[in-house]
């Protein structure tokens, strides 16, 4: 409990903005941003930085019975609230659990078809926690895996982060690519939001 604690107040001092992932609800639609992202029945999904399952909820209905979503977030509160909303809407397919996507998960190997990170990869970056997360995303997406980043556009206007640590999907494209993948496409998810789609390489 101490280390997921520390976990947590770290995450919002140096990934930075927890806060917004919070209200993510309010600021784009996440069952249409994850159908824009080619999510459907059976697969399986990684919500890595989940918050409190703005998106986890949506993609369990998604990816139904055949499917499974995991949902991973360093904050134990906000996980506990996402088991209690799942078992509200007798949602039975996620496996929720506290744990930091900065380092090894309790995943198998190429076990997952979809990884999505939303409003946390700026975050990520700032805190130069970018390399070890998507090393670790390369390790658990099957092969041609997809993962999807949904992030804040780079502009003035608020909500969200400071400009000064946003991105432009070009710059997303710039550190994904490092680590094995190649961008599929880009997608408007809302008005204060893109998503960019990668797909894993062999």
């Amino acid at each position: 409990m101490p280390e997921v604690n520390r976990m947590k107040r770290s995450s919002e001092k140096t990934f930075g903005f927890d806060h917004f992932r919070r209200f993510t609800k309010t600021l784009l639609d996440p069952e249409k941003a994850l159908r824009e992202i080619g999510l459907k029945k059976g697969d399986t999904l990684l919500d890595a930085g989940c918050g409190e399952g703005s998106f986890s909820i949506p993609a369990a209905q998604i990816v139904g019975d055949s499917g499974k979503v995991y949902a991973v977030d360093v904050s134990e509160e906000a996980i506990n609230t996402l088991k209690k909303e799942a078992r509200k809407k007798g949602i039975k397919n996620i496996e929720a659990f506290a744990g930091d996507i900065t380092k090894r998960l309790p995943i198998e190997d190429g076990s997952i078809d979809v990884c999505m990170m939303a409003n946390i990869l700026h975050g990520l970056v700032a805190a130069k926690k970018a390399e070890s997360t998507l090393k670790e995303v390369f390790r658990v997406l099957a092969p041609s895996g997809i993962l999807a980043v949904v992030d804040f556009k780079k502009v003035d206007d608020p909500p969200g982060p400071p400009k000064s640590i946003r991105m432009t999907p070009e710059e997303v494209e710039g550190i994904i690519s490092r680590y094995g993948f190649e961008k599929e496409r880009v997608a408007e998810v809302g008005k204060y939001h893109y998503a960019v789609v990668f797909k894993k390489l062999h």
